[in-house]
């Protein structure tokens, strides 16, 4: 049988647009309507397809679930039913039900935004792990909003607050960010949807979305430009995904309804104005910007994204890929003037990733993949006490200071939201594929399903206590295809790598991929190592304020406890601020100086035990250690030097 040329290019164009057709982390392509236009040089997998292996990461992870699965889903509903005034006889009134605190309180106007964060966190779980009981909890949790949709009967309004406060932000009037907590709950539905195949979920979405279309379409441009002065999270980004799913078109509208030119439009003409903006309500606002790209293909979305990403990580983070003090970004360059006890707000952290992930597979660029790495290990992963499973709002830079965790039940911060996903996805990120083309971007000890192809993936590591890793093919039958190993710009010594035993040239250097293109067969292994060493980081406006690395791992000294608060250094739960009011107690004596010199690190600083990253210095005898294993102490990550 013979097939024309123009068959065959049609054939081509056709896969091409299915395997475009979505960016939601580049995951389930059949529940997508519209086709993205945009095509990537890279793809994630489907966070299914990934299972981690024994290792910190997994540990992480397990914590994270006896807390999402510690919290009462009527707990969750209350301030929802409330609001829809649903009288429960058999619990003897919604009154009766013991009140969340925090963020979370009834007198708090973003209430119900960790019910939509830990719908996402839930669902992600689920696609991690396979465990049911991650999406039965999430289904209860879909199943009691859908009710609460119901009887408020309010055109598809979904919400544990009034409308009031919607009317009070389209009037101008001082509220506190309804839309971001709206975002939160719909891009919980949209992942519940997604990730556990629930038609509920999409429907009750598609209900609020059609709310907000009929709610905005009156609001004049006078009106929407003092409107979206009031921080609306990424619910643009949520939109646009809702658009994608169901092709309608008042999803778009009310995407583009939530363009902020005041803050955008800038970045087009390449200026750097973040200084003194709220980061968290910055940089979602890039997040509907490139899904905008992504859908269309055209315009200067991704130029923008690409610009306000290479300044925020080039002029204003720190040595962990944080950014921002007391949730402000800064003068540009300016760090050892910011390094307070209020610096690295996670929930930037958490959107700064998001937006890699996009850039990443727009280009395939190793840089997106190094600075995931640092701003993972170095902020995501020592976010969370290793106790308790709570988590930080902050990574303070100030010398002496110490993380501040969240309680179980009376915090719920924006940054314990955004902690119920971080936890959740660790499997995000560590693959990605194009073609024939298998990406390794993280070192984290994981299983891969490349179903496409037949073939299975074993990453063997316990990375950063060893710098090797190994990687199992399995496949039934030979397999030809490229596996792009990522070339750390970190590991200027060297790589080293085997196949099957069998020393291999590496050609490519650091800041790169090494490429492996053969013929693979089932149980080929690859070998790969990458020698650490240490380094030295100084802040960009001061040589002298330096912060020390192995490999990509930021060290930090450590400070004792001395004045800290006892058993456990937890904030006040009654003050929605109380972050801010955290008074850290630093002792007048603390060691901020050292004696080293920077350019002879290898004989200033010791290591004290293999595998387990503690150094000493020599000259003042400071025990270094990473700060994601640092916990329940005072630290120091910037030093003076003497």
């Amino acid at each position: 049988m013979k097939i024309s040329f123009k068959l065959i290019v049609i054939l081509i164009f056709w896969v091409n647009q299915f395997y475009g057709q979505s960016h939601y982390q580049g995951q389930h392509l059949d529940k997508f309507t519209l086709q993205d236009k945009l095509k990537p040089l890279a793809y994630s997998f489907d966070l299914s397809d990934v299972r981690l292996l024994d290792g910190r990461f997994k540990e992480n992870m397990l914590r994270e679930q006896n807390w999402l699965l510690s919290l009462s889903t009527k707990r969750l509903l209350h301030s929802f039913r409330s609001n829809a005034g649903i009288f429960d006889a058999n619990e003897g009134g919604y009154f009766e039900v013991k009140k969340l605190g925090g963020w979370e309180s009834l007198d708090c106007d973003l209430r119900g935004h960790s019910t939509g964060h830990l719908l996402s966190g839930l669902s992600l779980m689920y696609a991690q792990t396979g465990d049911e009981r991650f999406k039965l909890k999430a289904d209860s949790l879909v199943s009691g909003l859908a009710e609460v949709q119901k009887v408020l009967n309010q055109d598809g309004y979904l919400s544990a607050f009034p409308q009031e406060l919607i009317n009070r932000n389209i009037a101008g009037k001082r509220v506190w960010a309804p839309w971001y907590t709206l975002h939160k709950i719909l891009s919980g539905l949209i992942d519940h949807y997604l990730y556990c195949n629930n038609p509920q979920a999409l429907e009750v979405a598609k209900n609020m979305g059609l709310w907000a279309y009929k709610k905005l379409q009156p609001v004049t441009q006078e009106q929407r430009a003092v409107m979206l002065r009031n921080e609306f999270g990424g619910i643009n980004e949520a939109f646009y995904n809702l658009y994608a799913i169901t092709g309608k078109k008042e999803y778009q509208w009310l995407a583009e309804f939530f363009y902020h030119n005041e803050m955008l439009d800038p970045l087009k003409e390449g200026k750097d104005i973040l200084n003194k903006k709220h980061a968290n309500t910055y940089i979602p606002k890039l997040l509907g910007v490139t899904r905008d790209y992504e859908l269309e293909g055209k315009g200067q979305g991704d130029s923008i994204a690409t610009f306000f990403w290479n300044t925020v990580i080039n002029h204003h983070s720190f040595v962990t890929g944080s950014n921002s003090d007391k949730e402000k970004f800064f003068k540009e360059d300016n760090l050892s003037e910011h390094l307070t006890g209020y610096t690295g707000e996670t929930c930037n952290v958490y959107n700064m990733l998001k937006l890699t992930r996009h850039l990443f597979t727009h280009t395939a660029d190793v840089k997106y993949a190094d600075f995931y790495e640092k701003a993972l290990f170095n902020h995501i992963l020592g976010q969370q006490d290793p106790q308790t499973g709570m988590v930080a709002y902050f990574l303070p830079m100030l010398a002496g200071a110490h993380k501040v965790y969240s309680t179980p039940e009376d915090s719920f911060w924006c940054c314990v939201g955004s902690g119920f996903e971080n936890h959740a996805k660790y499997g995000e990120a560590i693959y990605y594929h194009h073609e024939n083309t298998l990406f390794v971007n993280l070192f984290i000890a994981s299983r891969l399903n490349w179903k496409e192809k037949g073939v299975q993936v074993t990453q063997e590591t316990t990375f950063p206590n060893s710098d090797k890793s190994t990687f199992t093919i399995e496949t039934t039958q030979k397999q030809p295809f490229i596996l792009n190993i990522r070339y750390p710009s970190w590991a200027k010594q060297g790589a080293i790598v085997l196949i099957n035993g069998k020393k291999i040239n590496v050609k490519q250097s650091a800041g790169t991929y090494i490429v492996l293109n053969r013929i693979w067969q089932n149980n080929d292994r690859v070998e790969v190592t990458f020698p650490m060493e240490l380094s030295a980081q100084a802040t960009n406006d001061n040589p002298d304020k330096v912060a020390f690395l192995y490999g990509p791992i930021v060290l930090a000294g450590e400070m004792g406890t001395e004045n800290m608060i006892s058993p456990a250094p937890y904030s006040n739960p009654t003050l929605y601020n109380d972050y801010y009011t955290y008074n850290y107690n630093v002792p007048q004596n603390l060691i901020k100086k050292v004696g080293i010199d920077k350019r002879n690190l290898a004989n200033e600083i010791k290591s004290l035990e293999a595998k387990t990253l503690i150094f000493k210095t020599v000259k003042d005898g400071i025990i270094l250690k990473p700060l994601f294993d640092i916990h329940r102490e005072r630290y120091v990550i910037y030093w003076d030097l003497k």
